[in-house]
């Protein structure tokens, strides 16, 4: 660059986004007759809400991973567990589990304030102090009958529980459902650690010392045994399952607990396992979850709950589970509407994500435009009617002025004076262009009045 040539001092050129700034204001100044000021504020007004809408659609985005708490490496949870992560892996969610002791662990897991975890398989008869959490749990529903098993040796049959007083049980390891429930039936026959040997052994050991002779009888449910070791003990020559022939008892005593039968022969048709029908109790399973559960998720839960638990089985019929039965817990509103609609029109005709994408579009979007298209509606109205106001006022002193200018004796100069006060201030006033042919008019309208004074 010669030094010499003069430099260009000239205003610099506008940028880029200053122009379609401008551009967007003239739009709304020219179309809607709005001032500079009034269209910036609709402007923000119309970001603001957009960029809520935004928010709102990515925050209530479902999350694509789920956590899962469920119980022993072969139970029945965690068969479930692997099951759910299956059926919502193929909606894109992943599943993560995480293995427990059984349904008491579940349960604190789901209570304690920060433990990451959305959902569990609890047994019914269990609460806990939802205020540890700082926010109640909720129930998506009972989805499967839990038996309690109690394998024994003996001459004779065993009819009633407080038959095991003295004996040496394997009521199940800390943290699991059975150990809750055999605590509590064998209290209420008065069976005590006082005068009986309550082992917290794991389910395989607790089966492999009980074959070998070690311990009396065992206590299992599906929340901590595997399948292979209930197989593996209902087919031990010399080892009976406890009849509760006083079940009807048991249920009416504890709410939470179903009356069960296993047919004869059942297990084994060519063995005829068991020998003869075997009365049984035990609670029902619920999925619990925590408040913070999204609703998309808590249908794509039951959708593969309905999958899992609704085939029929020794101890259920098709399409008993899942379902909406209120225990310890309440069943949380989106479950209940689940249960009495199904799931929305979207979700039944498109794939999950793509689903839940429109219903964020619809629910943030439709409300925006709703809002908005009255609200565009509304300003450019008020403003006009604001602008209006002052012409009309305008107006109104210049008829007066006129009918003041035919009255007999008028003060001519006076009259004049008060005319160029209206026509300073109208000549100040700043009007849209949608009103210049009003603007215009109250000027030739001054201009009219003013040749009557000089006539």
């Amino acid at each position: 660059m010669n030094p010499n040539e003069p430099q260009n001092t000239g205003p610099a050129p506008e940028k880029a986004h200053q122009k379609i700034i401008g551009r967007v204001l003239s739009t709304f100044t020219e179309t809607f007759g709005l001032s500079r000021s009034v269209a910036v504020a609709a402007v923000i007004f119309i970001i603001v809400v957009v960029l809520a809408a935004v928010f709102w659609s990515i925050h209530s985005s479902p999350p694509r991973t789920l956590t899962i708490t469920s119980g022993p490496p072969g139970s029945s949870y965690q068969r479930y567990a692997e099951q759910y992560q299956k059926i919502l892996g193929s909606n894109g969610v992943t599943v993560r589990i995480l293995p427990s002791e059984g349904s008491v662990q579940n349960l604190e897991r789901l209570a304690e304030r920060g433990f990451r975890v959305d959902v569990g398989f609890v047994q019914t008869g269990e609460s806990v102090d939802d205020t540890r959490t700082g926010r109640p749990l909720f129930s998506l529903g009972s989805i499967a009958h839990q038996p309690l098993l109690i394998f024994y040796r003996s001459s004779t049959p065993v009819t009633l529980l407080s038959g095991f007083a003295g004996k040496r049980l394997a009521v199940g390891p800390p943290g699991s459902g059975t150990r809750t429930l055999a605590l509590i039936l064998l209290g209420t026959n008065g069976v005590t650690a006082g005068t009986t040997a309550f082992l917290d052994l794991n389910t395989d050991d607790a089966a492999k010392e009980f074959i070998d002779g070690k311990i009396d009888a065992v206590f299992l449910m599906g929340d901590s045994a595997s399948t292979q070791t209930l197989r593996t003990l209902l087919h031990a020559p010399g080892v009976q399952l406890f009849d509760f022939a006083q079940a009807d008892a048991y249920t009416r005593r504890f709410s939470f607990l179903n009356k069960l039968q296993l047919p004869k022969g059942s297990i084994d048709l060519g063995k005829n396992i068991p020998a003869q029908d075997v009365n049984l109790v035990g609670p029902t399973v619920e999925l619990i979850s925590r408040a913070r559960l999204h609703p998309a998720l808590c249908d794509l839960l039951l959708e593969a709950a309905r999958e899992v638990h609704g085939k029929p089985s020794l101890l259920q019929h098709r399409g008993e589970f899942p379902a909406p039965l209120e225990h310890e817990f309440k069943i949380s509103p989106e479950a209940a509407r689940y249960y009495n609609s199904g799931k929305t029109f979207l979700y039944r005709s498109l794939p999950f994500w793509l689903a839940s994408l429109i219903n964020r579009v619809v629910v943030a979007f439709v409300p925006m435009v709703l809002l908005l298209v009255p609200g565009l509606k509304l300003v450019p109205a008020a403003y006009k009617w604001r602008i209006q106001l002052h012409i009309y006022r305008w107006y109104r002193g210049l008829l007066r002025l006129e009918h003041e200018l035919d009255t007999p004796g008028a003060k001519t100069e006076e009259l004049r004076k008060r005319l160029d006060r209206i026509e300073q201030s109208v000549n100040r006033m700043k009007v849209p262009a949608s009103f210049a042919s009003q603007f215009y008019g109250l000027r030739e309208h001054i201009g009219f009045v003013r040749g009557r004074l000089k006539g």
